[in-house]
Protein backbone atom coordinates (compact mmCIF):
# COMPACT_ATOMS: atom_id res chain seq x y z
CA UNK A 1 0.00 0.00 0.00
CA UNK A 2 1.10 3.54 -0.81
CA UNK A 3 -0.01 6.57 1.18
CA UNK A 4 0.08 10.25 0.23
CA UNK A 5 0.80 12.39 3.28
CA UNK A 6 0.30 16.14 3.13
CA UNK A 7 -1.15 19.02 5.08
CA UNK A 8 -0.48 22.48 6.41
CA UNK A 9 2.61 24.53 5.69
CA UNK A 10 4.68 25.45 8.75
CA UNK A 11 3.69 29.13 8.59
CA UNK A 12 -0.02 28.20 8.52
CA UNK A 13 0.53 26.57 11.92
CA UNK A 14 2.75 29.40 13.18
CA UNK A 15 5.64 26.98 13.65
CA UNK A 16 8.96 28.62 12.90
CA UNK A 17 11.51 26.52 14.78
CA UNK A 18 12.20 22.92 15.77
CA UNK A 19 11.67 23.66 19.48
CA UNK A 20 8.01 24.62 19.08
CA UNK A 21 5.85 22.35 21.27
CA UNK A 22 3.23 22.16 18.52
CA UNK A 23 5.79 20.43 16.32
CA UNK A 24 6.33 17.70 18.93
CA UNK A 25 2.57 17.09 18.96
CA UNK A 26 2.33 16.92 15.18
CA UNK A 27 5.29 14.55 14.88
CA UNK A 28 3.87 12.32 17.64
CA UNK A 29 0.49 12.19 15.86
CA UNK A 30 2.18 11.36 12.55
CA UNK A 31 4.34 8.69 14.17
CA UNK A 32 1.35 7.00 15.81
CA UNK A 33 -0.76 7.07 12.65
CA UNK A 34 2.03 5.92 10.35
CA UNK A 35 3.21 3.17 12.72
CA UNK A 36 -0.28 1.67 12.77
CA UNK A 37 -0.45 1.78 9.00
CA UNK A 38 2.99 0.18 8.59
CA UNK A 39 1.91 -2.64 10.89
CA UNK A 40 -1.13 -3.07 8.61
CA UNK A 41 0.82 -3.26 5.35
CA UNK A 42 1.86 0.27 4.42
CA UNK A 43 4.92 -0.01 2.17
CA UNK A 44 5.46 3.48 0.74
CA UNK A 45 4.93 6.99 2.09
CA UNK A 46 4.73 9.53 -0.72
CA UNK A 47 4.90 13.20 0.09
CA UNK A 48 6.15 16.48 -1.28
CA UNK A 49 8.80 18.85 -0.07
CA UNK A 50 6.72 21.69 1.33
CA UNK A 51 7.91 23.31 4.54
CA UNK A 52 5.65 21.89 7.22
CA UNK A 53 3.75 18.61 7.29
CA UNK A 54 5.45 17.19 4.20
CA UNK A 55 9.02 17.67 5.43
CA UNK A 56 8.06 16.63 8.97
CA UNK A 57 6.53 13.46 7.52
CA UNK A 58 9.85 12.60 5.93
CA UNK A 59 11.65 13.24 9.22
CA UNK A 60 9.19 11.00 11.07
CA UNK A 61 9.40 8.38 8.32
CA UNK A 62 13.19 8.32 8.49
CA UNK A 63 12.92 7.77 12.24
CA UNK A 64 10.35 4.99 11.73
CA UNK A 65 12.71 3.17 9.36
CA UNK A 66 14.80 2.27 12.43
CA UNK A 67 11.94 0.03 13.63
CA UNK A 68 10.46 -0.70 10.19
CA UNK A 69 13.40 -1.01 7.76
CA UNK A 70 11.05 -2.25 5.03
CA UNK A 71 9.32 1.16 4.90
CA UNK A 72 10.06 3.21 1.79
CA UNK A 73 9.87 7.01 1.52
CA UNK A 74 9.37 9.02 -1.67
CA UNK A 75 9.61 12.79 -2.05
CA UNK A 76 7.92 14.07 -5.18
CA UNK A 77 8.10 17.73 -6.13
CA UNK A 78 5.62 19.38 -8.51
CA UNK A 79 8.26 21.15 -10.65
CA UNK A 80 12.03 21.47 -11.04
CA UNK A 81 12.84 24.79 -9.37
CA UNK A 82 10.63 24.01 -6.39
CA UNK A 83 12.64 25.67 -3.59
CA UNK A 84 14.56 28.34 -5.50
CA UNK A 85 12.91 31.24 -3.63
CA UNK A 86 13.53 29.75 -0.19
CA UNK A 87 16.24 30.85 2.21
CA UNK A 88 19.51 28.93 1.67
CA UNK A 89 19.22 26.97 4.93
CA UNK A 90 15.74 25.77 3.99
CA UNK A 91 16.98 24.78 0.52
CA UNK A 92 19.82 22.87 2.18
CA UNK A 93 17.42 21.01 4.48
CA UNK A 94 15.24 20.04 1.52
CA UNK A 95 18.33 18.74 -0.28
CA UNK A 96 19.31 16.67 2.78
CA UNK A 97 15.84 15.15 2.94
CA UNK A 98 15.89 14.41 -0.82
CA UNK A 99 19.10 12.44 -0.43
CA UNK A 100 17.81 10.57 2.64
CA UNK A 101 14.61 9.20 1.07
CA UNK A 102 14.40 6.05 -1.03
CA UNK A 103 13.15 7.88 -4.11
CA UNK A 104 12.86 11.51 -5.18
CA UNK A 105 11.81 13.12 -8.43
CA UNK A 106 9.96 16.05 -9.95
CA UNK A 107 6.58 15.40 -11.53
CA UNK A 108 7.36 18.15 -14.06
CA UNK A 109 10.96 18.54 -15.20
CA UNK A 110 10.16 22.15 -16.11
CA UNK A 111 10.52 25.13 -13.76
CA UNK A 112 7.26 26.59 -12.45
CA UNK A 113 5.16 27.86 -15.35
CA UNK A 114 1.51 27.58 -14.34
CA UNK A 115 -0.94 26.25 -11.75
CA UNK A 116 -1.53 23.31 -14.11
CA UNK A 117 1.73 21.82 -12.83
CA UNK A 118 0.23 21.76 -9.33
CA UNK A 119 -2.90 20.06 -10.68
CA UNK A 120 -0.75 17.52 -12.51
CA UNK A 121 1.11 16.89 -9.26
CA UNK A 122 -2.19 16.18 -7.46
CA UNK A 123 -3.29 13.83 -10.22
CA UNK A 124 0.05 12.02 -10.04
CA UNK A 125 -0.16 11.60 -6.27
CA UNK A 126 -3.77 10.40 -6.43
CA UNK A 127 -2.97 7.90 -9.19
CA UNK A 128 0.06 6.47 -7.39
CA UNK A 129 -1.46 5.99 -3.92
CA UNK A 130 -4.39 4.11 -2.45
CA UNK A 131 -5.17 6.72 0.17
CA UNK A 132 -4.11 9.92 1.87
CA UNK A 133 -3.33 11.09 5.36
CA UNK A 134 -3.76 14.82 5.82
CA UNK A 135 -2.91 16.98 8.79
CA UNK A 136 -5.76 19.26 7.92
CA UNK A 137 -9.01 20.58 9.36
CA UNK A 138 -11.68 21.79 6.92
CA UNK A 139 -12.73 24.35 9.55
CA UNK A 140 -9.28 25.96 9.21
CA UNK A 141 -8.60 25.92 5.47
CA UNK A 142 -5.14 26.67 4.17
CA UNK A 143 -3.33 25.89 0.95
CA UNK A 144 -3.98 22.19 1.57
CA UNK A 145 -7.66 22.74 0.86
CA UNK A 146 -6.87 22.23 -2.83
CA UNK A 147 -5.42 18.78 -2.11
CA UNK A 148 -8.39 18.02 0.16
CA UNK A 149 -10.83 19.01 -2.60
CA UNK A 150 -8.94 16.88 -5.16
CA UNK A 151 -9.07 13.89 -2.81
CA UNK A 152 -12.81 14.33 -2.19
CA UNK A 153 -13.36 14.48 -5.95
CA UNK A 154 -11.30 11.30 -6.41
CA UNK A 155 -13.43 9.57 -3.76
CA UNK A 156 -16.56 10.28 -5.83
CA UNK A 157 -15.11 8.26 -8.72
CA UNK A 158 -13.30 5.46 -6.88
CA UNK A 159 -12.44 3.95 -3.55
CA UNK A 160 -9.71 6.14 -2.14
CA UNK A 161 -8.98 6.36 1.55
CA UNK A 162 -8.70 9.62 3.44
CA UNK A 163 -7.77 10.09 7.07
CA UNK A 164 -7.72 13.58 8.55
CA UNK A 165 -5.62 14.50 11.55
CA UNK A 166 -7.67 17.55 12.43
CA UNK A 167 -7.34 20.01 15.31
CA UNK A 168 -9.30 17.75 17.66
CA UNK A 169 -6.98 14.81 16.86
CA UNK A 170 -3.96 16.99 17.53
CA UNK A 171 -5.46 18.17 20.84
CA UNK A 172 -5.93 14.53 21.85
CA UNK A 173 -2.28 13.82 21.02
CA UNK A 174 -1.19 16.87 23.02
CA UNK A 175 -3.18 15.63 26.01
CA UNK A 176 -1.53 12.18 25.76
CA UNK A 177 1.91 13.76 25.59
CA UNK A 178 1.12 15.93 28.60
CA UNK A 179 0.02 12.84 30.56
CA UNK A 180 3.28 11.07 29.70
CA UNK A 181 5.29 14.07 30.81
CA UNK A 182 3.50 14.05 34.16
CA UNK A 183 4.34 10.38 34.77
Amino acid sequence: MRLWVTGYRSYELNIYNEQDKKLAVIKAALKTELSERIENGLEWILTGGQLGIEQWTIEVGLDLKKDFPELKLAMLLPFSNFSEKWKPEKQQHLQELKTAVDFSAEVSKQPYRSPQQLKNYQIFMLNHTEGALMVYDPEYPGKSRYDHEAILKKQQASEYGLELLDMLSLQDTAALLAERDED
